[in-house]
């Protein structure tokens, strides 16, 4: 049985120490126009010494209209490269994989912070936001693969695009909100079309070394369980990704629809042929013991979100008290400043009901 703390190799570039990837959290620190400050140097960095294999930057969007948060960390112009660079020396001389996940929002971007109508594959009454032309399609598609070329520019050592929680790439797959009638539109394999453009464009652009995972969605958002396993199974068997992170919200529950019931989301997954491709998942991974359910379920490495917010170190404990179990909530904010949370990431946690106890 493969253990929390053995090595994993991907098909390009250098290996993870051990199962423990940081999730791409939120935190809301970064300098409004997208560069990095010393709050987020001093999360994501803290996370890389306390022992995770990966550490994974929030969401970080690749054009200034796919903002979805104040405070976000921006990729999408070569003003961001200098702080990047920091970051990346950083995460890395701590063993850690450096990674940048790759964002744009569509049609959650806020109008009031960008400034214009969000973007969206196609109208979208219920938000107001405008269906993409044609050649703007394929400049988010370019934009996608500068952004990857900045990150590796700046030194990490991958990137992982966000095509899940209804995000833009999420809002292509998913025919909900994906109308089109051009070569983006219709099945989910034209649906999908940006994805694999972005991903082949990557993988031309950047280093034969660079590694290249995608986070999905296996339901909501308009996306069905079926479709979202036969794409995931057609990336696993082309092998152009690395990784896919399965975003699961909870790991051991049954789907939603109830044709797939009566198992996990994670066994629908870990059951595919993956042949190269490295499977995560995410979704209440919280204690030492469910970390290591989710391996014997299938998985070969966890995302961890929470316990992360709460234990800089969470693999380090866990390494010395398997049965580690986090601190009970809710937490005082000096607990949470003291394990590298700044103003305005306390004030984000603030919102989370239960999760900072009150002064």
């Amino acid at each position: 049985m493969t253990s929390l703390f053995d090595p994993m190799a991907f098909q390009h570039g250098p290996a993870q120490k051990n199962r423990f990837a940081l999730a791409p959290l939120t935190n809301l620190q970064s300098h409004k126009d997208g560069t990095l400050s010393d709050d987020e140097f001093r999360w994501l960095t803290l996370r890389a010494k306390g022992g995770f294999g990966m550490t994974m930057t929030c969401a970080s969007h690749v054009q200034a209209v796919g903002l979805g948060f104040p405070g976000q960390l921006g990729i999408f112009g070569d003003e961001h490269i200098e702080g990047l660079t920091r970051l990346a020396a950083a995460i890395r001389a701590e063993n850690s994989l450096a990674i940048v996940q790759l964002h744009h929002a569509g049609m959650r971007s806020p109008e009031a912070m960008i400034g214009t109508k969000p973007v969206c594959p196609s109208d979208n009454a219920e938000t107001g936001a405008r269906g993409l032309t044609l050649p703007e399609v394929e400049r988010l598609r370019d934009d996608f693969i500068a952004a990857a070329i900045r990150a590796e520019k700046a030194g990490f050592d991958g990137v992982e695009l966000h095509g899940a929680h209804g995000y833009i790439l999420c809002q292509f797959i998913s025919a909900e909100t994906n109308r089109r009638t051009d070569r983006y539109g219709g099945d989910i394999n034209g649906r999908a079309r940006i994805v694999d453009e972005i991903i082949d464009g990557i993988r031309a652009r950047c280093r034969p070394g660079f590694n290249l995972g995608i986070r999905l969605s296996p339901e909501r958002f308009g996306l069905k369980l079926g479709e979202m396993k036969g794409l995931v199974q057609r990336l696993m068997t082309e092998a152009r990704v690395d990784y896919i992170d399965m975003s699961l919200w909870d790991t051991f529950k049954e789907p939603e629809e109830e044709e797939f019931k009566g198992r996990t989301l994670l066994a629908h997954f870990a059951g595919l042929d993956r042949g190269k491709v490295r499977l995560g998942v995410a979704g209440k991974i919280s204690t030492g013991a469910a970390a290591r359910a989710a391996l014997e379920g299938g998985a070969d490495f966890v995302l961890v979100g929470r316990s992360a917010i709460l234990h800089h170190d969470f693999p380090k404990k866990v390494a010395a008290d398997p049965a580690f179990t986090p601190i009970g909530l809710p937490v005082a904010a000096a607990h949470l400043e003291a394990e590298g949370l700044g103003p305005a990431f306390l004030n984000y946690m603030r919102s989370w009901k239960g999760f900072v106890a009150e002064a």
